[in-house]
């Protein structure tokens, strides 16, 4: 059973301190392509209705030349904190990208520079910015400058394992004017294979001043504990593990607060998480919002009787009463079955 120890929960205790913004959560949502969007964000922030959570990443070479902002860029007034992520590899862009972020809302601007995706890297965007350093610095102050938000930047320990270098980048960043690095403890050539490399993130943490946040394999209460106890970061950032699972942010926000695990939410509450989600993404978007929800119905369905049947049918569901309809007889035959419903009461590793 995972423990907190009183060293992490005293240096754990107050705020997250972002420039001069203050948080009080530990714990942040990931920015997350086709995932993060404002119904997602409710979600999650239903759970932990005090941390940071982070937009889509927005191609600021994009915003340059259109006339409306994409919808992934709207943030609810009333959803704070909430940061809103740009990729790009042009100073100028990015920084009249940042002053359009802070007119729609956003408390920090946060950079990319740790997307591994060929489409991101092959433009100069994500984790191609850690073969250029300087250009990387010349982001940062490019945006620091633009804007009076806190800036912060996302990145990875480096291109390679040959490759490897986020002490002397992350050294540049802070120099460059960033409030606050978080760090996936991988390099672009891993993507999301392979164990996180954690000791990097202590690495950094021990010659940087500015917060660090650590991120990779934060797939539960006991991981981010044991992230947390061995990197020193100050705080952790839940990615994959809040695929089909809105509770993740909220079950390691309380128990870094409180010392308590919160009971792990059964199938059926999972899938009556998933019908809302469902119900809210089509009133959102309509029926593109149900082609979409396909994805998120598939991880909202693991770790039960009859999961592996129930992916299948929602993975090709074209209107929102064939997936509500769906779901509804699900949740009856689990509820009817009791505690033998259960294959797997925790969310699984990754369920991407």
């Amino acid at each position: 059973m995972v423990t907190l120890s009183p060293a992490l929960k005293e240096r754990l205790a107050a705020p997250l301190q972002i420039g001069d913004l203050e948080v009080n959560s530990r714990v942040l949502q990931s920015p997350l392509s086709g995932v993060t969007d404002l119904v997602f964000r409710r979600l999650v922030r239903r759970y932990a209705p005090t941390s940071m959570m982070y937009t889509e990443m927005v191609n600021a070479t994009g915003l340059h030349y259109v006339k409306e902002l994409p919808r992934i860029m709207e943030v609810d007034p009333n959803e704070r904190p909430i940061s809103i992520q740009l990729f790009d590899c042009r100073p100028d862009f990015l920084a009249e990208a940042a002053q359009m972020a802070v007119d729609e809302g956003a408390d920090t601007v946060d950079i990319n520079m740790g997307c591994p995706v060929n489409k991101i890297t092959k433009n100069g965007g994500g984790s191609s910015l850690l073969r250029q350093p300087e250009l990387a610095g010349e982001i940062v102050r490019s945006v620091v400058n633009a804007v009076n938000v806190p800036v912060t930047v996302k990145t990875r320990i480096g291109w390679t394992d040959k490759e490897i270098n986020i002490l002397d980048f992350a050294k540049r960043m802070e120099d460059a004017g960033a409030r606050m690095i978080t760090i996936h403890g991988r390099t672009r050539a891993q993507g999301y294979n392979g164990a996180a490399k954690w000791e990097w993130i202590a690495k950094v943490k021990q010659v940087l001043s500015i917060p660090i946040i650590a991120n990779g394999d934060i797939f539960s209460v006991d991981a981010a504990v044991r992230c947390l106890e061995m990197t020193g970061a100050d705080g952790v950032m839940c990615s994959r593990g809040t695929l089909g699972y809105p509770f993740l942010v909220g079950e390691v926000d309380h128990f870094l607060k409180t010392g308590e695990q919160k009971p792990v939410p059964t199938p059926v509450e999972r899938l009556q998480c998933a019908r809302e989600h469902l119900q809210m993404l089509w009133e959102y978007k309509g029926d593109r919002g149900v082609r979409q929800a396909r994805k998120h119905m598939t991880w909202y369905a693991k770790g039960f009787a009859g999961a592996a049947d129930l992916r299948g049918q929602l993975s090709t569901i074209e209107t929102v009463h064939q997936g509500l309809d769906l779901i509804d007889r699900a949740i009856e035959y689990l509820s009817s079955l009791g505690n033998e419903a259960i294959s797997n009461p925790t969310p699984e590793a990754d369920p991407a």
